[in-house]
């Protein structure tokens, strides 16, 4: 099952946006470079809509005890109800737990149309 959910313009780097392909409701994500990225509209944890969350980046601990750097701005995206943070670059991985992911799908394009399908 494919379909046309936008138009590449009408996501802008580093934004979300939700959307369905066929019945079921999926959150698009677009990245600070311009990526997209498509995954089911659910957190895995207690099932808040994804698409209420935001992209925002991760603390990344240092050699040093009690330093962190920021890393990932725009390639986490946080669930609006407990914070639960997904790497939509790393197949929608749950940070804390990268054996549990979002379920996601495939992203094209036809010329300015974001097509987005399920995965066979």
């Amino acid at each position: 099952m494919k379909e046309v959910v936008c138009k590449k313009e009408e996501l802008s780097p580093g934004n979300i946006m939700s959307a369905n392909v066929g019945p079921i409701p999926i959150v698009l994500c677009r990245t600070p470079d311009g990526e997209f990225y498509a995954f089911t509209n659910k957190c895995v944890h207690q099932g808040a809509a994804m698409s209420e969350g935001v992209l925002c980046g991760a603390p990344a601990p240092t050699d040093t005890p009690g330093e962190y750097n920021y890393e990932k701005e725009g390639e986490i995206l946080r669930c609006p109800w407990h914070g639960i943070e997904y790497d939509i670059k790393n197949e929608g991985r749950m940070l804390v737990d990268p054996n549990r992911k979002l379920g996601n799908f495939n992203v094209s394009f036809e010329a300015d149309n974001v097509i987005v399908s399920t995965k066979q």
